[in-house]
């Protein structure tokens, strides 16, 4: 029984960026020789395992078998007869197929090393096309590795155009389609995704939503001013890149009739009911796809339409949200080529609503029933409100 070092260990060790976690296949082993040796057992379609020392994955060495449409349609063989080469060969990029023994030397059966040092994103056989997910992974890798030269080979491009064309895509789950998109909204130049996924075919069947967006368009240029890295990275992205969206379906100006942002809303739920996103990226993005044109247009912002916004990312419980909303309201206006006046404007708002927000409410305790309270504190804050906007119109 042997174990390897594989996958993105080895390759990013090799480009000498940090490793973060750490995969292994075993050679020549079994189930019962795992659990035996302490593993834990943790795979459900094939036997992974555990090792409570160190929370590293341990892999059998297996090969798989094509036997129904979208990414889980496959049946594994994992047994000792399974050899290090096979189980690599199974791996979707060159780059991602290299192993490491314990002593540090490079097992590279299918040329992952060359192409690292090409910058090359190649698949390892025409096995590739069978799993439909690996369109999303080898966008994700374009994005990821795109300041360091990396592009993806023109064969490799054409098989990824041929699984678009073929219908698989239609079988990944929004589960995982989400999945691939909040790393890469949270990683480093998340165009290079777009124009990978546009340049295949596969934004139709994938992300319909942004399929009549330009490559130029300021759904995506806006990622860019929202570049700094956070743990909020890709929960601000999404919700600038709805927003913009949702926008471009509508057709709208930059000065929006505020009696729209229903319209607004219900085309960003949507978005994120299709996606079944966090509740939290849900929220952001329909409270600024219904306040975002009122708050920034010269005029035309309501009290109401500011409150529900608030009420729809809880800012009265918690206003570092708005915070992010005016991040991302900033970044907006800036890639729509607002004036300052406008970024000044709604960013002030932003910044005042949270003391709006918080109006004196006990006094209320004693005298009404919760359903009256309730109504009572929503007029409070409707007339701070107000004098917030009245004190900006100034």
């Amino acid at each position: 029984m042997q174990s390897y070092l594989v996958g993105g260990a080895v390759r990013d060790a090799l480009l000498g960026q940090p490793v973060s976690e750490r995969d292994w296949v075993v050679v020549g082993a079994t189930p019962e020789a795992m659990i035996e040796r302490g593993f834990r057992p943790v795979g459900r379609d094939f036997p992974v395992f555990i090792d409570p020392a160190t929370g590293d994955e341990y892999a059998l060495a297996r090969t798989e078998r094509k036997t129904a449409p979208g990414h889980q349609g496959f049946a594994f063989h994992a047994a000792p007869d399974v050899t290090l080469e096979e189980d690599l060969r199974r791996r979707d990029l060159t780059v991602n197929a290299m192993a490491q023994t314990a002593d540090g030397a490079i097992i590279d059966p299918w040329g992952g090393r060359a192409d690292l040092e090409a910058r090359i994103l190649r698949h390892v056989s025409p096995a590739f096309v069978e799993d439909p997910l690996r369109v999303l992974r080898v966008a994700r890798f374009a994005a990821r590795f795109h300041a360091q030269g990396f592009s993806i080979a023109a064969e490799t491009l054409e098989l990824m155009t041929d699984l678009a064309r073929s219908g698989e895509l239609d079988a990944l789950t929004p589960e995982r389609v989400w999945q691939e998109l909040e790393r890469v909204l949270a990683g480093p130049d998340p165009t290079v995704f777009f124009d990978v996924l546009r340049d295949v075919g596969a934004l139709p069947p994938l992300l319909p939503e942004l399929v009549a967006l330009s490559a130029e368009h300021p759904a995506f240029r806006v990622l860019a001013h929202l570049a700094e890295a956070s743990d909020e990275r890709a929960l601000l992205r999404w919700i600038a890149l709805v927003t913009a969206a949702c926008r471009d379906q509508r057709r709208l100006p930059l000065a929006e009739d505020p009696t729209d942002a229903s319209e607004a809303g219900a085309v960003a739920a949507a978005f994120c009911e299709r996606l079944r996103t966090p509740r939290e990226h849900r929220d952001g993005s329909l409270a600024l796809a219904r306040a975002f044109a009122p708050l920034t247009a010269p005029s035309g912002l309501t009290p109401e339409v500011l409150l529900k916004a608030s009420a729809r990312v809880d800012a009265a419980r918690r206003p570092e949200r708005l915070a992010r909303l005016a991040e991302v309201v900033t970044a907006l206006l800036t890639t729509l080529g607002a004036d300052a006046a406008r970024r000044e404007r709604a960013a002030s708002i932003l910044a005042a609503l949270p003391a709006a927000m918080r109006v004196d409410v006990s006094d209320l305790a004693s005298k009404s029933s919760g359903a009256e309270i309730a109504e009572r504190v929503k007029v409070r804050r409707l007339t701070a409100v107000a004098a917030l906007l009245q004190k900006e119109a100034r």
